[in-house]
């Protein structure tokens, strides 16, 4: 990932767009530390998609309807030795 000073990338900034369209994101940095990341407006959109959330992808699972025998496993705790 390419980095940009803020000031340059205020004065060039039709040209950081252009990379972040063709090269990927680019990170803008404030007295050298970073401060923002340009990407294309087709990243953006892609990384903006719903994702499910991790209940709904268990369900969806081909997994889901199996019966779980789970049994507790009721011995002793071991001795921690404080």
């Amino acid at each position: 990932m390419e980095q940009w000073q803020l000031q340059e990338a205020k004065a060039k900034l039709s040209e950081v767009i252009q990379r972040a369209r063709k090269e990927g994101p680019q990170q803008v940095t404030v007295r050298g530390k970073p401060a923002a990341i340009i990407v294309s407006a087709e990243e953006y959109d892609a990384m903006r998609r719903r994702r499910p959330r991790f209940v709904e992808l268990v369900r969806s699972s081909p997994l889901a309807d199996m019966e779980l025998d789970i049994e507790r496993d009721r011995s002793p705790a071991r001795d921690a030795g404080l």
